[in-house]
């Protein structure tokens, strides 16, 4: 999405019609405006993708917690003799 609107702004400084833009983006006006309010500024890009990242992060210490109690259970299941 981040490259499409990058691309959508670099035809448009070079003097395209918006409705050119879209087309060629395959996306509707709606979109455009909603991707540009989004990610068209390289703060907000920035922002997207450390929000991302930080979700990707989470999986995996969720994923990590995950296992971890799971190995708990299994070692008070050993230690009770329930197996």
């Amino acid at each position: 999405v981040i490259a499409k609107v990058r691309q959508g702004q670099k035809m448009l400084n070079d003097g395209k019609p918006m409705i050119e833009v879209i087309k060629e983006l395959q996306v509707t006006e709606a979109t455009w405006y909603r991707w540009l309010q989004q990610y068209g500024s390289e703060q907000n890009a920035a922002q997207t993708k450390a929000v991302k990242d930080l979700e990707k992060e989470n999986a995996r210490l969720k994923r990590l917690l995950a296992e971890k109690e799971l190995a708990i259970d299994i070692l008070n299941e050993v230690a009770k003799g329930k197996f």
